[in-house]
């Protein structure tokens, strides 16, 4: 038997940021997934984390896992299936260090991801955007740091990871004013930024307190903005929107839906997926597909250019329900003959 800890430990602090190069949201995104992992087993096996081996992370009990946070926790299918992407991830980690383990790992690994729904993605009209945006007090600290981040995520279109982690070299607030930043997959790209944006961030710029944390939006305390902080603090600005705009309250408005809004104002400005595309630093354009099958524009356009075809009016009787019957029972395709 084989103890999990200096496996995990190895997996998570040398492996990922290390050898994958992987960032620091990654990081943390795979410890909680196993943080739930662990208490879970913990608590399925009654002994403690520390003495749980890997030998009994078998398929059964990841299974059990996975139908646990569905059913209890109100996880949806796409958030199972990127739990059981980090546990296999663990396992071919595993493949090389510890022989032993290959089987089970084969085992694990023929659990099938559940298929999701495509849904269409929500998102903001300029309307909603402009009731969030002055929302935010601009006259306390607080509300001129709120407002910042407010203008910067919709005009940029960051993900919650990319605004939070922002650091103070990487804007440039000399005209043309711009953002420098590392994206998803390590990838980089510069953005220019809107004048209102730019008077926001000077504005905030002028009261940041001065502390040893290089990052461009705090806390209360002075230290990094944190992905729930951020949540926190577009929930209470939401809630004060929804009174000048009733029709907010129909959405479920996360960070994210402001990266959504982003694309698809830009969408709609430019006529241009691949502007899309690398506004948002997404890796293909398959990522940006979800804007054009939410955007009913490009529909409209090709339907104008359409001629419908002319229908030859006719007159429509209904057919006797006897009749049909015996014309049904009639045909030889729908005789059954029966032997016992």
């Amino acid at each position: 038997m084989t103890a999990l800890a200096p496996y995990l430990s190895t997996f998570l602090r040398e492996h990922l940021p290390r050898e994958r190069n992987a960032s620091i949201h990654t990081s943390e995104t795979y410890a909680y997934n196993f943080q739930l992992l662990v208490c879970f087993a913990s608590d399925r096996l009654k002994i403690k984390p520390s003495q749980l081996e890997i030998e009994q992370l078998n398929a059964p009990l990841v299974l059990a896992f996975l139908e646990h946070i569905e059913s209890k926790r109100g996880n949806s299918a796409r958030t199972r299936n990127v739990r059981l992407a980090a546990i296999n991830s663990f396992f071919r980690f595993l493949e090389c260090r510890l022989p032993s383990s290959l089987d089970q790992s084969c085992q694990i690994h023929a659990i099938v991801m559940k298929k999701t729904d495509q849904r269409l993605i929500s998102s903001l009209t300029r309307d909603e955007v402009q009731a969030l945006l002055n929302a935010p007090d601009p006259h306390t600290a607080s509300g001129t740091r709120d407002r910042a981040m407010l203008y910067l995520a919709f005009a940029t279109g960051l993900r919650v990871s990319e605004l939070i982690g922002l650091q103070m070299d990487q804007l440039e607030t000399r005209a043309p004013a711009t953002i420098h930043v590392m994206g998803k997959g390590r990838r980089e790209r510069v953005l220019p930024l809107w004048k209102e944006v730019t008077v926001a961030l000077k504005a905030w710029l002028a009261i940041r307190p001065t502390t040893r944390d290089r990052e461009l939006f705090l806390n209360a305390s002075g230290h990094a903005m944190t992905r729930s902080g951020f949540e926190y603090i577009l929930t209470k600005h939401v809630a004060a929107a929804k009174e000048k705009q009733p029709s907010m309250s129909k959405k479920r408005i996360s960070p994210h839906v402001l990266r959504h809004t982003c694309a698809m104002h830009t969408l709609q400005a430019t006529g241009d997926i691949r502007k899309v595309s690398l506004w948002l630093g997404h890796a293909s354009m398959q990522s940006t597909e979800i804007y054009l099958r939410a955007d009913p524009t490009e529909k409209l356009e090709s339907l104008t250019n359409m001629t419908p075809p002319i229908l030859r009016r006719g007159h429509f009787s209904a057919p006797d329900k006897l009749l049909a019957m015996l014309k049904e029972a009639g045909n030889p395709k729908n005789m059954r003959c029966n032997f016992t």
